[in-house]
C-alpha cells in the first residue's frame, strides 16, 4: 500500500506538504500543489480515512433519516437511498443509513456524536415534527420533500403539486370529463406524507379549475384491495373514463384487474401514473408517465448538503419540474 512517505518522497516535499495539500489547512503554491497531485495520482495514493478525518475534523459520512413506514413502496424508497450512496461515494464519502422511527432528536444526535458531517432527510411529512429541530442542528441539513413550514430549511423534491395538476390536463386535454384518483396508501395520507398530499391538492385544483367529475381513493396495495377500489371507481353513475394513479405498488394487479373485466387501455380506460420511469416501461401495457426522477433528486440532495459543509450557503428549495412521457396508455375517451 502507497504510503503518504512515498509520496513526499515522488514529488520531492515533505511529508507535512503533502498532507497539508491533502487537507486544505494551509496555503500551498499553486505549483507544488499540482506536482503533490500529480504524484498521488501516478502512485494511486488513497489517503486513510481515519487519518482524514482526524486531520480535516470531519467524518467523511452522511446521514441519511429514512424511517420506513406502513404504506411505503420499499423498491421506489431504495431507489433514492441507491442514488444517494452512490452520488456521495462519488464525492468520498460514506453513508449512514438510519432506518428506525426518527423523531425529534434523531438528526441532533447524529452531528453531536461526530458520526455524520451532514443530514439528508427522506419521508417528509407536510406538518413534520422534526422541522424545529432539524432548523437548529449545527450541521448542514437538507430535505428530500417539502413540509409546509419550509422557512430556514433545505429541500430538494419534485414538484408535486404541478404533477398532479399536469396529469388531470393530459386528461382533460384529450377530452376527459370523469376522472378518478387512485392514490397512496391510507396510512401515508394518515400521517400527512408531503408528496401524497401535495399531489391530491394539485390533482384536485386541477379538476375544480377544469370543472371536471373527480373522485379519489386511497388504495392499500394487493390484488383484493384494488379490485375493491376499483368498484368504487367505477360505480354506476360515476363515468369515469380517465385514471390518474399515484401508488407504483398497485399498477400491476391493476392493469391485471382492469383486463379481467374487459377493460381496454386507452379504449375503455385511460390510465397515467406517477411513477419511476422503468416501473411504467415495465408493465404488461407500458403506461403514459409523470417520471420519479430518484437518480437525479438523490444526486441534487447530496450536492446540496456537500456544497454546505464547505460553504455558507442560505436555504434554498429546489423541485424538478414533472416530466411526462406518452406510451400510448391515454387517448380520446371512447
Amino acid at each position: 500500500m502507497i504510503t503518504i512517505k512515498e509520496v513526499a518522497r515522488h514529488a520531492g516535499v515533505s511529508m507535512s506538504t503533502v498532507s497539508y495539500v491533502l487537507s486544505g489547512k494551509r496555503t500551498i503554491s499553486e505549483e507544488t500543489r499540482r506536482r503533490v497531485e500529480r504524484s498521488i495520482a501516478a502512485l494511486g495514493y488513497h489517503p486513510n480515512a481515519g487519518a482524514r478525518a482526524l486531520a480535516s475534523n470531519r467524518s467523511q459520512v452522511l446521514g441519511l433519516i429514512v424511517p420506513l413506514h406502513t404504506g411505503q413502496n420499499v423498491p421506489v424508497v431504495m431507489q433514492f437511498v441507491s442514488s444517494i450512496v452512490g452520488a456521495a461515494r462519488d464525492r468520498d464519502y460514506d453513508v449512514l443509513l438510519l432506518t428506525n422511527e426518527a423523531g425529534p432528536g434523531e438528526a441532533h444526535r447524529v452531528v453531536a456524536r461526530s458520526m455524520a458531517d451532514a443530514i439528508i432527510v427522506m419521508d417528509v411529512e407536510s406538518a413534520d415534527p422534526r422541522v424545529p429541530e432539524l432548523r437548529a442542528v449545527d450541521a448542514p441539513v437538507v430535505l428530500l420533500g417539502l413540509p409546509d413550514e419550509h422557512e430556514g430549511l433545505s429541500c430538494a423534491d419534485l414538484d408535486f403539486t404541478s404533477a398532479g395538476r399536469q396529469m388531470v390536463s393530459h386528461l382533460a386535454d384529450l377530452g376527459h370529463r370523469s376522472v378518478a384518483l387512485i392514490g397512496s396508501p391510507p396510512a401515508v395520507y394518515e400521517r400527512g406524507t408531503s408528496y401524497a398530499t401535495r399531489l391530491l391538492a394539485g390533482f384536485q385544483a386541477e379538476t375544480a379549475r377544469r370543472g371536471l367529475a373527480a373522485t379519489t381513493h386511497p388504495c392499500d396495495p394487493g390484488y383484493d384491495a384494488v379490485a375493491t377500489c376499483l368498484d368504487a371507481v367505477l360505480h354506476p353513475g360515476h363515468d369515469v373514463t380517465g385514471l390518474v394513479v399515484h401508488n407504483e405498488a398497485v399498477l400491476g394487479p391493476l392493469l391485471l384487474e382492469l383486463r379481467r373485466r374487459r377493460l381496454d387501455v386507452p379504449s375503455g380506460l385511460s390510465v397515467i401514473a406517477l411513477c419511476p420511469d422503468d416501473v411504467a416501461a415495465g408493465l404488461p401495457f407500458p403506461l403514459t408517465s409523470i417520471s420519479v426522477p430518484a437518480r437525479e433528486l438523490g444526486a441534487i440532495a447530496v450536492e446540496m448538503v456537500l456544497t454546505r459543509i464547505t460553504h455558507d450557503l442560505g436555504a434554498e428549495v429546489r423541485l424538478l419540474q414533472p416530466r411526462l412521457t406518452e406510451r400510448g396508455s391515454t387517448g380520446v375517451p371512447g
